[in-house]
């Protein structure tokens, strides 16, 4: 083998999967999209598809799982879980979430009503951002005990900067995972949140697979992030 193909990276070649959703302005089909070529080890790569709504963030998930999104003014989330997803109970209240396996990545606009849970996340975990958070606050349309200060107790940190940070909820308690429609269990909650943008906006990735997948969660965060700084 010549050396300097030896050296080349891993290019793979990961399925789109176009997923439906509805929101503000009405249920938009599932888009069209090329595979997309990915920077991924093969093994791994033969696991993923990427899942991606019309006008929304993609997210890597395991090959063959179900996706839906929902959008309004406040911004977007797309889910996907290893089991079908009931679009007549994710719009009513009683929707539960989910209790076992699923991603879920959402973007909240800074900008829009959105701002309440930007503000809320910086508060946690990004405090060298805290006037914005403020601002909101001095709005006075939200209770200031709904902003609390500090990290959750039990959520395991990695900052990759100011404005990006890894987190695990450890299985069992409330954290950055669980301000999400992933619901605690015997398990943990992997994944990152990211502000960005003038707003600012958030994404965050929440995710949990079954263990034999657990392999699959840094590609998914680290395409995450890679999404946000190639904006």
């Amino acid at each position: 083998m010549n050396a300097a193909n030896s050296l080349q990276p891993n290019v793979s070649s990961i399925p789109f999967v176009g997923c439906e959703s509805d929101g503000q302005a009405g249920p938009l089909d599932a888009p069209h999209g090329e595979d997309k070529q990915m920077v991924i080890p093969a093994d791994g790569a033969s696991r993923l598809a990427y899942y991606k709504a019309e006008a929304r963030a993609g997210v890597l998930a395991p090959r063959g799982w179900h996706c839906y999104g929902t959008y309004g003014s406040s911004g977007s989330s797309l889910f996907v879980s290893p089991t079908p997803i009931s679009v007549r109970e994710l719009f009513t209240t009683s929707w539960r979430g989910f209790d076992g396996p699923a991603i879920q990545i959402s973007i909240l606009h800074g900008g829009t009503s959105g701002r309440f849970g930007v503000a809320r996340t910086i508060r946690r975990v990004f405090q060298t951002h805290g006037s914005f958070a403020r601002q909101v606050i001095d709005e006075g349309l939200a209770s200031s005990t709904d902003f609390p200060l500090g990290p959750y107790p039990n959520d395991k940190l990695n900052y990759k900067g100011t404005e990006m940070v890894e987190f695990q909820t450890p299985a069992n308690t409330e954290g950055l995972g669980t301000d999400s429609w992933l619901h605690k269990n015997s398990d943990p909650i992997s994944g990152v949140a990211i502000l960005y943008g003038n707003g600012p906006d958030l994404l965050q990735v929440s995710v949990r697979l079954p263990s034999r997948l657990n392999d699959l969660i840094p590609l998914i965060l680290e395409e995450a992030e890679r999404s946000v700084v190639l904006r």
